[in-house]
């Protein structure tokens, strides 16, 4: 006799969670804590996936800081809830700082998004996925850039009064992250291959005060120098008024932390400073940079600019440019002003028309590209330490230690008669340059 079997229940596969990653290096270690602790959690997970899924559940880590990044995160939203409701995608959860910023407005335009969240609400996302959060994973990082770098958060928020910026509004006030804790999670990064830390906050030159009574950034970089392995440690994203100078002994001091800072200074006029509350004055701006310079030769400066800011005058702006042809910054970017609501400066006129703004970028540039061009050429016939971050076409492509990944200069070394291992130094000798790219050969 013969019995009948039923067909056993198909195997449910668990829905997979796509990461999108909207906005600056600190969007980007956020992105990466969470994808580790849903690695933790025993869940699959991927970063900005080209193929989706039916049943995936995407999280969009949004930017909220100027016009352009607040449309391309609502666009990216857009673009997910439609493929929801076609039922290309199973779930659409929103974090970061735009959803911080205008979680009612959003969700009143964008209803069919699962959930809201913002930029301190981790563990309430992972409870929404169906995960928990393990402490024992604080620290621990699933990295989205190339495993031999990465970007190290040391704080969050920010308690500078800036007038421009919304940051406070979405991050909060300045929280410093441990010594201990940022030690050992530099210890983790670098067992796994980790050898460049891009030290990142809102203000790295605050580091400490709410800690320890003090500015504790030397002492910190000397911990972080110390751990094994790491090979370069950079510092972005350091505030000039009240700036620490002992940092500079600390650069001179360790040969793996990198002769490069960024140092976002915004404008020289006196009337654009106070206007901006900077805390800082055109002579104390130029006599800081003087100092700098004066005690870390070798140092490559990098800054950014506003342009158009409410009440820049064609004075204030020459003043700017012969300021920047002047002080002949290694490394410049400049951005238009973006009225952002809720900000000191949302109170002012927005006067300066949008096609001079960009036209007064455009300016800046210019100048810029010339400086860099003369920067670069005195480069021509010396050999630098260069780490190879990936291949283009007929090119490997690295960096020295002046540059930080995607914004600075590259260094480009042929394919050709070469073996160069991704993530390695190597010894490269410059044999031309360009206004942004430097050509070498490797130096046996």
């Amino acid at each position: 006799m013969k019995t009948k079997h039923s067909k056993p229940a198909p195997v449910r596969r668990a829905p997979r969670v796509n990461v999108v990653t909207l906005g600056c290096s600190k969007n980007i270690h956020d992105s990466e804590v969470l994808m580790g602790q849903l690695r933790g959690n025993r869940m699959e997970v991927v970063h900005e996936a080209a193929n989706v899924r039916a049943d995936d559940i995407v999280v969009i880590n949004t930017c909220g800081f100027i016009d352009n990044a607040k449309q391309e995160s609502i666009d990216t939203i857009l673009q997910y809830s439609a493929l929801k409701d076609e039922g290309r995608v199973g779930k659409v959860i929103v974090t970061g700082c735009l959803s911080e910023r205008y979680k009612p407005e959003l969700q009143a335009e964008i209803p069919n998004v699962d959930a809201y969240f913002g930029t301190n609400d981790l563990q309430d996302l992972l409870g929404t996925i169906g995960a928990d959060y393990k402490h024992e994973l604080v620290g621990e990082r699933m990295l989205t850039t190339p495993a031999h770098f990465a970007y190290f958060k040391i704080a969050e928020g920010c308690n500078r009064p800036c007038s421009f910026c919304a940051i406070p509004l979405m991050r909060g006030k300045h929280v410093s992250k441990p010594m201990e804790s940022l030690v050992a999670e530099a210890q983790h990064l670098a067992k796994n291959g980790t050898k460049e830390l891009i030290l990142i906050a809102q203000d790295l030159t605050y580091y400490g005060l709410d800690l320890y009574g003090q500015r504790n950034l030397a002492d910190l970089l000397r911990r972080l120098s110390d751990v094994e392995g790491i090979e370069w440690i950079r510092l972005q994203y350091a505030y000039p008024s009240g700036f620490p100078m002992d940092i500079l002994d600390v650069m001179n001091e360790r040969s793996n932390i990198c002769n490069y800072l960024d140092m976002p200074l915004q404008h020289i006029s006196d009337n654009m400073l106070r206007s901006m509350r900077r805390g800082i004055s055109k002579q104390k701006t130029i006599d800081l940079v003087h100092a700098i310079r004066d005690r870390v030769p070798d140092i490559a400066l990098r800054t950014t600019l506003i342009c158009g800011y409410p009440g820049e005058t064609e004075q204030d702006f020459d003043e700017l440019q012969q300021w920047v042809a002047d002080t002949r910054f290694d490394r410049l970017g400049c951005f238009t002003y973006s009225h952002e609501e809720k900000t000191h400066a949302y109170s002012l006129v927005d006067d300066v028309p949008e096609e001079e703004k960009a036209a007064r970028v455009e300016q800046i540039m210019e100048i810029q590209q010339g400086i860099s061009y003369d920067v670069n050429q005195a480069k021509v016939g010396n050999t630098y330490k260069v780490l190879v971050d990936k291949v283009e076409g007929d090119h490997f492509v690295g960096r020295t230690e002046y540059d930080s990944p995607e914004v600075d200069n590259e260094v480009l070394i042929p394919t050709e008669g070469h073996y160069l291992a991704l993530g390695r130094f190597a010894q490269v000798r410059i044999d031309r340059a360009e206004d942004f790219d430097l050509y070498g050969t490797i130096v046996k």
